[in-house]
């Protein structure tokens, strides 16, 4: 746990200016935070490594924007997210997006309590009441009924119709994140009206200097060898998903931090990293090439006393 300054001090460290988080932080504090939402403000596990990126996406939730966060998998779209409604003091909603996800499970549907029907409100319809930042997670697997609300959410006038109810007008801290992995089952283009109503940052691969951060402050005891060929590890096949030689499946860094748990509670690493990056493909052929990858870096006979 860190305190705000520290944060702040964090950001600042990373080359973001001073003033931009001066202005975060008047943002923060001239928007107080409901009491039944204070459980929603999170403090993220690790903070998000990639000033330009920040300073783009800050700059824009500053103004009244509502941003949407393109790339590829492993690229830190949901770290961002976390990190940007912790700094801005704001609540949070994770809604993601799949087949059954329609109007009523974004906006509420009709209930029946205390011998009369209200509107059971769903997580854009509290967003807009609160001030919260809602994060719209694989928003371009959303399909048409629940775009149709999210056209109205996002629009400059930042009114949403209820029917049935009243008009629903959204306060003036709230603020829509969208995210998009390229290539997904299920997902689609994203039409112009709905882009038009976000800024949209490209989110870049994750660079060695950008998980040595994260991997030293998820790990501080991690050894210099073993951090070494991790990372090296992460960005082998990073650049095999690049070239389609591999999927993105094991391109996962919560797998990888997951694996470097259990290597610290005992397991040996090549195990470890099997469960965590090798067994994310379910491909066969696929799965031996990880295989290979991982023997170049992992010695087989390498203990948790090599890695920590």
């Amino acid at each position: 746990m860190m305190t705000r300054q520290e944060w702040n001090e964090c950001y600042i460290s990373q080359g973001i200016s001073p003033a931009l988080i001066g202005e975060i932080e008047r943002f923060r504090l001239s928007h107080p935070v409901a009491e039944c939402m204070a459980d929603r403000v999170q403090e993220p596990e690790i903070p998000f490594f990639g000033a330009e990126v920040f300073e783009m996406a800050a700059s824009a939730l500053l103004q009244g924007e509502n941003i949407l966060l393109t790339g590829t998998k492993a690229t830190g779209k949901n770290v961002l997210s976390e990190n940007l409604a912790w700094m801005f003091g704001r609540p949070i909603y994770d809604i993601s997006f799949h087949v059954n996800t329609d109007s009523s499970a974004l906006i509420g549907t009709d209930t029946f309590r205390n011998n009369e029907v209200v509107l059971r409100r769903g997580p854009v319809y509290d967003a807009a009441v609160y001030g919260a930042f809602a994060v719209l997670d694989e928003v371009n697997m959303a399909k048409n009924e629940a775009i149709s609300v999210l056209h109205a959410a996002l629009d400059f006038r930042r009114i949403v119709d209820v029917p049935g109810y009243e008009r629903l007008r959204l306060d003036d801290a709230t603020r829509f994140i969208g995210t998009m992995n390229y290539g997904y089952a299920g997902t689609k283009e994203l039409n112009e009206a709905l882009v038009s109503r976000f800024l949209v940052i490209d989110m870049p691969d994750a660079s060695e200097e950008t998980l040595e951060k994260i991997l030293t402050r998820t790990f501080p005891d991690l050894k210099a060898g073993a951090l070494e060929q991790i990372i090296g590890l992460f960005l082998d096949l990073q650049t095999k998903a690049r070239n389609h030689e591999i999927s993105s499946k094991p391109l996962d860094v919560r797998g990888l931090i997951g694996a470097l748990k259990t290597v610290r509670g005992g397991l040996s690493p090549r195990r470890a990293i099997r469960m965590g990056v090798t067994n994310k493909t379910f491909d066969q052929f696929e799965r031996e090439m990880v295989e290979d990858t991982v023997m170049t870096r992992i010695p087989s006979d390498w203990t948790a006393g090599d890695i920590f």
